[in-house]
């Protein structure tokens, strides 16, 4: 999808880009597969702030994905390509045989009228759905299961993809966008094809404006606080850290610290890790 550049009008406009939305069909979501969404602003069950720098943006409704694509051996004709407030990717509406509508993530060059199927032995072709142990080494698939019926979890943003590189017994070997290399159950579902819009990297917002509309709020630097108020703060000037490394407002450790559990279950399927 190319990306659509502004004149320097305002002091807004000035670098800011759009996409073009060449792709899209319609603007008007199917009612039956939309669900309300409450803004929560960063706050818990409790009322208290877990996440910052979240509130207000413009109201949205879900849209029901379809991330399980267990219609088995059912034909659907690709009904609509739409735009979805809640992901970067576009997604694809998809009416099958039995009258049904569910909406998919939309691959690239998934085209309206194009037929999509899931099962276990299907076409090799975009849009279509089936386990991982059928789909033949180098074969760039996205929307992947890490548990058999749980639904697709990664390779599900906007040009986004893994690359099957073969199989060791029971397991399929992947290879994901950030260079690790992984093994998935050959029984997890997998769609074929890269997830589209992949040009969504390539926006510049412009303005602190459109961040609103996200829902996203101010963030300020640790460096321009107050002693009492981040540990980056105070002395005269513009300070250094003063300290081993960054560090969060609470004193953790930050930026590039590894987080992930030693202990992780699925850390013995992770073959290699991703590049630094």
């Amino acid at each position: 999808m190319p990306i659509k550049k502004y004149k320097p009008t305002t002091n807004g406009r000035r670098g800011m880009s759009t996409l073009a939305n060449t792709e899209l069909t319609t603007s008007t979501p199917e009612k039956s597969l939309l669900k309300t969404i409450s803004k929560t602003g960063g706050r818990n069950n409790q009322g208290k702030m877990t996440v910052r720098h979240i509130g207000g943006g413009a109201k949205r409704k879900y849209r029901i994905i379809d991330f399980k694509r267990n219609k088995f051996n059912v034909t659907g004709k690709v009904t609509t390509i739409e735009y979805d407030p809640n992901r970067n990717a576009n997604i694809a509406l998809i009416t099958y045989k039995d009258g049904e509508k569910r909406y998919i993530i939309a691959p690239k060059d998934l085209k309206v009228g194009m037929i999509v199927e899931s099962g276990t032995n299907i076409d090799i072709k975009i849009g279509n759905a089936l386990p991982l142990e059928n789909i033949p080494v180098g074969t760039v698939v996205h929307c992947i299961e890490l548990q058999p019926g749980k639904g697709a979890e990664i390779c599900r943003s906007a040009g986004a993809s893994a690359q099957i590189l073969g199989r060791e017994g029971k397991y399929v070997l992947l290879r994901l966008q950030s260079g690790e290399t992984r093994k998935v159950l050959g029984t997890c579902m997998a769609t074929i094809g890269v997830v589209g819009n992949e040009d969504y990297e390539l926006v510049n917002l412009g303005k602190a404006g459109r961040k609103r509309h996200m829902g996203i709020r101010p963030t300020n630097r640790g460096s321009v606080m107050n002693p009492n108020d981040h540990p980056h703060g105070g002395g005269e000037g513009r300070a250094p850290i003063g300290r081993k490394g960054p560090v969060t407002p609470w004193g953790k450790p930050a930026l590039g610290l590894k987080t992930r559990q030693s202990k992780k279950a699925s850390n013995k399927l992770i073959v290699s890790r991703r590049k630094k």
